[in-house]
């Protein structure tokens, strides 16, 4: 199939499809959507920026369409749940584009909003309903909103929502909706929990895949530097002012040290914004707002932008702290090139973050290139004679620009920032960090 209009839906849909630019399926919405519109349990696995949303988005609304009547007060027919608010808004919207013009109705229930609004939006009933699980068991509770008629359910981003400990929310709502009932799984990457989350919600289903789980977008450049803590504001500035008119995406470790970030670059002069637990929801979406406007050009987020946000103009992406977690950077990273663009990733890397890098060359399978400065492990080797140890021919490979963290750096190298054959003991801020609300 190689459009919209050889998958048999609805004249309406893929007439809006067209509307919105979306005339040819990616190749997760070519796989994932035929076999949905047959009924089918989906378990869809595919990397960031690829299309997930429209995959089971639009499969939903086609079968919808077909439904008979409206929802009962209180009701829901179909049930998205997302991880974050951001991308549990990003997913509303979506739905809402493809329901334009039909008598279907898209609501969204998060929290950090008035839950009292969201009883009163409720009531009439809804035919699909984008959720996080805290406030939907919040609402459940206050018997605002009942799942008995849901035929529908999708976990978007179910790693994520394992990796904050939603488990068991997930299973207290899977036991009110109805055992007949088609569901679909989409995830960047494929934990061994998932497996177990798989067999609970999900009935024989067909699994697709585009690109193996912690892989990076292809169109994604990156590079790692090698940098003391206490230089990494210069660094960034240095390198920001390089391409002032592009919106470039920072990403720090903990809260408190992405609000402090943001100042100094607001100091430095830049439109800069950022978005983090500590922010109410309405300051995250004017920030998110202001920075696709090009408003502001500079985002410092937590982990909590890592997957709610689809902006495809977004240049560059700079790991200014490494995440403890390995597949959050895949994430991260995935914030660009996006939309089939081109992007850049940018790490700085500080002594005690060395098993943070190596972790995520595991999992991603590569070796980043090298853009300055030596791996800190190597500042303690002894120098080397000319013309003996580990040139070109050695175990460590002549490294350099384009070299990995197990590559060397040339003679005389050293970290920006950092005198040579010095190492800069480990420890200071950016430890364990604040979970990203």
């Amino acid at each position: 199939m190689s459009d919209f209009d050889m998958m048999e839906l609805p004249p309406k849909l893929v007439e809006r499809l067209q509307s919105m630019g979306l005339k040819d399926p990616t190749p997760i919405q070519r796989q994932a959507i035929p076999h949905a519109l047959n009924g089918r349990d989906v378990m869809g696995l595919a990397q960031t920026g690829t299309g997930k949303t429209a995959a089971f988005g639009v499969p939903l609304v086609a079968q919808m369409l077909d439904m008979p009547g409206r929802p009962a007060p209180k009701s829901v027919r179909g049930l998205v749940l997302a991880p974050t608010r951001e991308l549990a808004n990003q997913i509303s919207q979506n739905l809402r584009s493809f329901c334009e013009n039909t008598p279907l109705k898209v609501a969204m229930v998060v929290g950090g909003q008035s839950i009292n609004t969201q009883i009163k939006r409720l009531e009439r009933g809804v035919d699909l309903l984008v959720a996080t699980p805290g406030r939907l068991l919040d609402l459940m509770d206050r018997r605002a909103v009942r799942l008995e008629d849901a035929t529908f359910l999708v976990l978007d981003e179910a790693d994520q929502m394992l990796d904050m400990g939603f488990i068991h929310d997930l299973r207290k709502i899977a036991k009110v909706i109805p055992e007949d009932r088609q569901t679909m799984l989409f995830s960047a990457t494929m934990p061994k929990l998932m497996n177990e989350l798989a067999q609970s919600f999900l009935r024989s289903p067909i699994r697709v895949e585009v690109s193996p789980p912690g892989k990076a977008a292809d169109k994604v450049t990156q590079e790692v530097h090698f940098i003391a803590k206490s230089e990494k504001p210069n660094l960034l500035i240095e390198m920001l002012d390089k391409h002032r008119d592009e919106l470039a995406l920072v990403f720090g470790r903990t809260k408190h040290g992405s609000e402090k970030l943001m100042k100094t670059l607001v100091k430095a002069g830049y439109a800069a914004g950022s978005i983090h637990g500590n922010k109410s929801q309405g300051q995250r979406d004017r920030a998110i707002a202001a920075f696709k406007s090009g408003e502001i050009r500079v985002l410092v987020a937590t982990d909590v932008a890592a997957r709610g946000l689809d902006i495809p103009d977004v240049k560059h992406v700079y790991n200014y702290d490494l995440p403890n977690v390995p597949d959050n950077y895949v994430h991260r990273i995935g914030r660009t090139a996006r939309a089939g663009k081109d992007g850049a990733a940018i790490a700085f890397c500080a002594p005690d973050e060395m098993g943070e890098l190596k972790a995520i060359q595991k999992t991603m399978g590569v070796a980043i290139p090298v853009g300055s400065g030596r791996p800190w492990e190597a500042m303690d080797e002894p120098a080397k004679p000319k013309g003996r140890g580990r040139g070109r021919g050695g175990n460590r490979g002549g490294g350099g620009q384009g070299g990995g963290v197990n590559a060397g750096a040339p003679a005389g190298g050293k970290p920006a920032g950092q005198r040579p054959r010095r190492r800069r003991k480990p420890g200071g801020g950016g430890g364990g960090g604040q979970r990203a609300a």
